[in-house]
């Protein structure tokens, strides 16, 4: 790990990548204005892992953001992998899931669409060479590892060295929401009915959030629907023990409750 100060006095490295993960979510968003704004010197790139599975709001707001920082948000996903080519009718969840993974779906669990599709890119991007990972962690945040003080990771390699610039910068929630509204972007239009960014058929989304999907997206909601099975006296579904049609059959409407920021994946949701 290091920290912001010790980036600034070596800087003149041209051989190291500076890299800002970008999940589609708010923290990452205002982590690239604020990287672009408080640290013009360091030569930024911008990198988003493609699942082929995002909401077309995330898709919008990553345009959006792209457009304000004047600068090309380098756009890869797991079919590069395997030097496939991503069509419109094979993206790459649907590949890992079918090829890979037999159908089975991923849990909290067995997350392997977080190690393939959004972590195994990242380094397949980055290379075998030295980059600093920029990460959205806030100052005043808890998320996965922080129970034992250790901030999350997107990579567990040694070439690739993490750094939070808002930790090292007492950079909180408040400050978030700032810088977001002061660029003019301000926050994903998902967030009205949803907490996080990632995958329209996150395995963390709470049954309101679910309810939120089929309001919204009725026919993702359907193809998520699709993704369940029932095989070999084990159902496999997205929430654990219910499929999404009992979902459906909820007459409650369910409030979303504020992030648990100690569950999900750093390069996912932050």
């Amino acid at each position: 790990m290091m920290t912001i100060k010790e980036i600034l006095k070596s800087l003149n490295s041209e051989t190291v990548k500076h890299i800002v993960s970008l999940s589609g979510g708010k923290d990452s968003a205002a982590l690239a204005i604020y990287m672009r704004k408080k640290y013009p010197e360091i030569k930024v790139e911008y990198v988003f892992c493609d699942t082929g599975c995002e909401l077309q709001e995330t898709y919008e707001y990553l345009e959006r953001l792209e457009s304000l920082l004047g600068a090309k948000i380098i756009r890869v996903n797991a079919l590069g992998l395997l030097d496939i080519k991503q069509k419109r009718s094979r993206n790459p969840f649907d590949f890992w899931l079918y090829e890979m993974f037999n159908g089975y779906l991923p849990s909290p669990r067995a997350r392997w669409c977080t190690k393939m599709l959004k972590i195994k890119p990242f380094e397949a991007y980055v290379g075998t060479g030295y980059a600093y990972s920029y990460i959205g962690i806030r100052a005043d945040e808890n998320r996965e590892g922080y129970v034992a003080k250790k901030p999350p990771v997107i990579s567990q390699r040694p070439n690739i060295i993490p750094v939070y610039p808002f930790k090292d910068d007492d950079i909180r929630l408040e400050d978030i929401s700032n810088i977001l509204d002061e660029s003019g972007l301000g926050l994903p239009t998902y967030y009205r009915w949803r907490s996080r960014s990632g995958c329209y058929f996150c395995f963390y989304q709470q049954i309101g959030e679910w309810q939120g999907l089929k309001e919204n997206h009725p026919e993702l909601f359907e193809k998520a629907k699709r993704y369940e099975k029932y095989e070999n006296g084990k159902r496999y579904t997205w929430i654990d023990g219910k499929p999404l049609s009992d979902v459906e059959n909820i007459t409650k409407r369910y409030g979303i409750q504020a992030l648990d920021e100690s569950e999900g994946c750093a390069i996912c949701h932050l």
